[in-house]
This record gives C-alpha cells, sequence and structure tokens, in this order.
C-alpha cells in the first residue's frame, strides 16, 4: 500500500508559481527553486536570430540583448496588458519556461497554485488559466499576499503587506481564506519609484544620458527611506563621456513616495477590521516582495502605526521566493476539491 501512495505522489509534481511584474518565481515539491526577471524577447530579424542564437530569451539575457530583440515585460501593475497577442504570448513562454526550470520528470503531471495581486483575482484568473492550460493539469489562483501568509503559518490575526514592482498587496489573515474585504491592492509600489526617480534625475541632469532600465537598477542598489549615512554617486554619460552624478536626495524622494499610500492603506485595513482583533493585527504585520528590502522602510511603518497603539512590523527573510514557497506549500496541502482540473 505505500509503494502505491509513493508511487501516485510522484505522478504529480507540485509547484507554486509567483507571477509578478518584475520577477516571477517557481518553487516546486522537487526542491528546485528558480526565478527569472519577468521579460521575453523574440529575435527581431534573421541577422538578431544569429546574434542571439535562441528563437526566445528570458529575463536578465533578454535585457541584455534586448537592442536585438522585440522584448516585453507582459504584466503591467500585476496583471496581464490586455487586446496585445504578444503579451498573451510572453505570459504563456514565461510559465513554460519556469515549469522547464523546475525540472519534472518525464510523464510528471502539474498541480500548480499561481500568485496573483489582491485585486486583480477575478481579472487574472481567466488570463492565467488560459496562459497555464498547455502546462500544468490542474490549476489554483490566489493572491500572493495570501499565498506568503500560508508559506510563513500567519493563518490567523495578520497583516502580510506585499510590495512589488506593480502593486503593493494587503491582506489581513484571521483563521480562514481571506475574502475580497481583508485585501486591497495599490499601484504605488516599485514601478510607481522608478517613475519618480526617471522624473527626478531628468530635472536635475537634463544633459545626462540614461534609461527606465538604469533607473531601476539604481533604485535596487541604493534605495533607502529616511537617511543614510553614504554617499550614493553613480556613473552616467555627458555627451559620451562617463561622469559621476549623486542622487541621494532623488533616490530617497522616489522611495519615500509610496509611503503615504502604504500607511494610509494599513491604517485604514486594521481600522475596519473586528476592534477586539485589531492590536494582535497591529502586532504581527510582516513586509514581503522587492519592497520589503528598501532600508528604513519596515522602521518607518512601525513609528508611523504608533499613534494607533503598540506595533510590530517584520519583514520576510527571503523576499525572492517567499511568495512560490507559500504557494506551493498550499499546492501541496491542498484538499482535490479546490483543484480545478485543465
Amino acid at each position: 500500500m505505500a509503494q502505491t501512495d509513493t508511487r501516485k505522489k510522484d505522478e504529480v509534481l507540485f509547484v507554486g508559481i509567483d507571477l509578478g511584474t518584475s520577477r516571477s518565481s517557481i518553487s516546486a515539491g522537487n526542491g528546485k527553486r528558480e526565478w527569472i526577471e519577468s521579460f521575453v524577447g523574440w529575435p527581431k530579424d534573421f541577422i538578431a536570430m544569429q546574434v542571439v542564437g535562441k528563437p526566445v530569451l528570458f529575463g536578465s539575457e533578454a535585457l541584455q540583448n534586448r537592442l536585438s530583440l522585440d522584448i516585453c515585460r507582459p504584466l503591467e501593475h500585476g496583471v496581464i496588458k490586455e487586446g496585445i497577442n504578444r503579451n498573451d504570448e510572453a505570459v504563456k513562454e514565461i510559465i513554460r519556461h519556469l515549469i522547464e526550470l523546475a525540472g519534472p520528470a518525464s510523464g510528471q503531471k502539474i498541480h500548480a497554485v499561481v500568485g496573483v495581486p489582491a485585486d486583480t483575482l477575478k481579472v487574472n484568473k481567466l488570463a492565467i488559466r488560459k496562459a497555464v492550460t498547455e502546462f500544468v493539469h490542474s490549476l489554483m489562483v490566489v493572491t500572493e499576499p495570501f499565498a506568503v501568509a500560508y508559506g510563513m503559518n500567519l493563518l490567523n490575526n495578520s497583516m502580510v503587506i506585499d510590495i512589488g514592482a506593480g502593486t503593493a498587496d494587503f491582506c489581513i489573515m484571521h483563521g480562514s481564506i481571506p475574502s475580497e474585504e481583508d485585501q486591497k491592492t495599490v499601484l504605488t509600489a516599485g514601478d510607481y519609484i522608478d517613475e519618480q526617480l526617471f522624473s527626478y534625475l531628468s530635472e536635475k541632469y537634463p544633459n545626462s544620458k540614461f534609461n527606465k532600465n538604469m533607473v531601476r537598477q539604481f533604485k535596487e542598489q541604493y534605495s533607502f527611506v529616511r537617511d543614510t549615512p553614504e554617499e550614493i554617486r553613480v556613473e552616467i554619460p555627458v555627451d559620451g563621456k562617463p561622469v559621476m552624478h549623486d542622487i541621494k536626495n532623488e533616490i530617497k524622494r522616489a522611495c519615500e513616495s509610496i509611503l503615504p499610500a502604504l500607511t494610509e492603506t494599513t491604517a485604514e485595513m486594521i481600522a475596519r477590521f473586528d476592534p477586539e482583533f485589531q492590536v494582535k493585527i497591529k502586532n504581527n504585520i510582516v513586509l514581503a516582495g522587492g519592497g520589503s528590502l528598501i532600508r528604513g522602510l519596515r522602521d518607518h511603518l512601525q513609528d508611523a502605526l504608533k499613534e494607533y497603539g503598540p506595533c510590530k512590523v517584520s519583514c520576510v527573510e527571503d523576499p525572492l521566493f517567499a511568495g512560490s514557497d507559500g504557494a506551493l506549500k498550499l499546492a501541496q496541502d491542498m484538499p482535490s476539491k479546490y483543484w480545478e482540473p485543465l
């Protein structure tokens, strides 16, 4: 009997996928964990095909070769951009590539839990079902902060704030599957910081040449709120010559531009929750996603919420895989009646 159970278990590979605007990751039941930047590129012509040597490129490899490629970042605010065929194709390619990276055994069925932003669950569910149907045998789509909460066993009296590139997602956990009222999405997240930083640098250094990708890299390397003793200087070309630029104030202003929405939404969600349990929620707030790496953010939020009483804010240990790890744990624990067969 035990042998039969093992064989049946081996016939299925459970995977958790965090489909992100900037980065997408997969955690699989066979122990594999992989991630890519959410970019897909196809060679522009036969010369480009000779240069890159592949029919499709992903992530950092696509960005490095982007002048030879038709490049696509298919998710905007965590939602598959509508009306553009290449975006649907790109999401499909990202899912296919992630599952390939997970290395399923020949003939193994794939049961996948996919995480999406909180407010886009209904919109994304159909689009994701369409994108994964060729590669996955059973599917469940959940919100990203719920996946993080499940992976960390934060199932009761907690709040997860998942700050990604396209969205910041809030989810209150109270001992059952969260409803729509327990979750909220705001669009002031990583991409918003990039837009602000690009604008501030363009204003300060009008003769310098830089692009959005460079600005995103500056943010990811140096992001902070409040204060930091270090100088932040980067090399940007002016008239073709490399020149050092001081960007510390612009980084600070851009990163702090998301703080009002973050603080207000957290306070608003706690205030409308059952008053008897508000203290417990306030003392168990967890930051996830790439935005949780912004230096000083945890301390700022904790201090800003003190006017509502004592509170405790912490950060996930591994922002890159917290969502996909949680989605995998959910997949492994899921009763069969919750799976949607494809």
